[in-house]
């Protein structure tokens, strides 16, 4: 190999691809500078970062371990059952009653192979109704489309919070699955404050004989760190993204029950399927090639394999979550957001079910005379990053009237409460200024947008209080590397 191509292959990014390189450095002095409230996101660690970018990258793997498709598997097998037994430790899982699979590309898959695992096409399944704070993958349709796959190839039935205390309806949910007998029940949430009643909800499934699957995405880190209840003791699956509160790569992880699902009136016993049905769904129904003398297909099968990089990530961030300092990052964590709420709630904002005993909370901005597209605006500008989010009794999830905030990313940087007490009072000051340049700018958000950015009084001001933020944000430092 010539001197120049071996250049060519070693080359650091900074020297192959400078404008990419560019844009990487100014993302990472975004994330430097300004406040991470997406509560969807988190900062993940160097030995995450390190496992993403390694050498494994570059090896297929179709199949489970000791079965794949490929050769030059032995220190992959390895890596995989390693995160498989990580996985069930961080969760105190006996694996005798619980397995695991690691392969799913993040959690909207890992949701879809569940569902294709154990519902049949057109199937019917039931999850809290996107605008009361749950999830695409849940099913989530309107009058005129179906929004997300799931609702597209399943039969889907939302239920939904009471409109008053926004606190989950589970009489009427028992009611409305009385009449519609779905197959499952998904106890999972997207931008729900409160702790699930898994109890409740295995009652309801017992009732009418459904799968209870619970998608912990965004309590998992939670979870682990045993700082909100666990959905494990009545699920017969839980499903989970890594990269939220657990902090790790962006993957997805499905745990199935295992051995007696049920014992009828004469002591005889059912045994749970998941395991093949699952594990199949994930490969090769979903994320798999496999050659055509394994199915006795004249043509092959053609689609990709497990990312195996992700699955060592999955591996470390799952021993991380084992640690004291993790649980410490978990408490702290549901502290900040009790802060958060408490701080805005004490300044006329009005909180969804009136507090939090999560990770996130749900601002209505109705009750200061904003909507969602105007907060997120304002506060993106000012370098507090969070997201418009639908509220109890919003008719459109594309003209929402609240904002949804999170802390695992802040409270990743070492953020505590008094930290969060001056956070409060950026988000404060800067939807207070929205509303001022509401008064002038009409009811358009382009025009909105337009006098924020433009307008000589209005922009100075989001400039000075940006400053600030930026100011205040750089004393917290981010894991990782350090230039990018």
């Amino acid at each position: 190999m010539s001197g120049d191509i071996l250049k060519t292959l070693n080359a650091n990014v900074s020297e192959a691809d400078p404008e990419l390189w560019d844009l990487i450095k100014k993302e990472k002095r975004r994330q430097k500078t300004g406040l991470e409230m997406i509560a969807s996101e988190n900062f993940t660690t160097l030995p995450v970062l390190q496992c993403l970018s390694s050498c494994l990258h570059n090896k297929y793997s179709e199949g489970l371990p000791g079965q794949r498709y490929y050769g030059g598997n032995e220190f992959i097998d390895q890596i995989e059952v390693l995160a498989q037994k990580r996985a069930l430790e961080a969760y105190n899982l006996d694996p005798e009653k619980w397995g695991v699979n690691v392969q799913p590309y993040s959690g909207s898959p890992a949701n879809f192979a569940v569902y294709t695992g154990i519902v049949e096409p057109h199937g019917r399944i039931m999850g809290l109704d996107l605008p009361d704070g749950g999830h695409l993958t849940h099913g989530f349709f309107t009058p005129s489309r179906k929004i997300s796959a799931t609702s597209i190839f399943f039969e889907s039935m939302p239920y939904k919070v009471d409109p008053v205390s926004g606190i989950i309806d589970y009489d009427q949910l028992l009611t409305s699955a009385r009449l519609f007998k779905p197959r499952v029940i998904i106890a999972g949430i997207s931008c729900y404050s409160r702790a699930l009643d898994y109890k409740r909800f295995r009652e309801i499934c017992d009732e009418v004989g459904a799968y209870l699957v619970s998608d912990m995405a965004h309590i998992s880190g939670l979870v682990a760190a045993g700082v909100t209840p666990s959905p494990f003791e009545y699920s017969d699956v839980v499903s989970t993204t890594t990269h939220k509160s657990l902090r790790g790569p962006r993957a997805g992880v499905i745990f199935y029950r295992k051995g007696v699902r049920s014992v009828n009136a004469k002591g005889e016993k059912t045994l749970y399927d998941l395991e093949n049905r699952i594990n199949q769904a994930v490969f090769p129904g979903l994320q798999g090639k496999i050659n055509n003398d394994v199915l006795n297909l004249d043509n092959s099968v053609v689609s990709c394999g497990p990312h195996n990089n992700a699955i060592a990530a999955i591996a470390t961030c799952m021993k991380q979550a084992k640690t004291p300092e993790f649980k410490a990052y978990a408490k702290q964590i549901v502290a900040n957001a009790k802060r958060l709420s408490d701080g805005l709630q004490s300044k006329g904002y009005k909180v969804v079910t009136g507090g939090t005993e999560i990770h996130l909370l749900l601002v209505d901005l109705r009750s200061v005379k904003l909507n969602g597209a105007r907060g997120e605006s304002i506060l993106e500008e000012i370098q507090i990053a969070c997201n418009k989010n639908t509220v109890p009794g919003d008719k459109s999830a594309m003209n929402p009237s609240g904002i949804r905030l999170g802390t695992p990313a802040l409270t990743t940087r070492g953020l505590v409460e008094t930290d969060i007490d001056k956070v409060v009072d950026f988000i404060d000051r800067g939807l207070k200024l929205a509303k001022e340049i509401s008064a002038k700018s009409g009811p358009k958000l382009n025009d909105f947008k337009q006098a924020m950015q433009e307008n000589e009084e209005f922009s100075k001001k989001v400039a000075a209080l940006r400053e600030e933020v930026e100011k205040f944000s750089e004393n917290f430092p981010l894991p990782g590397y350090p230039e990018y």
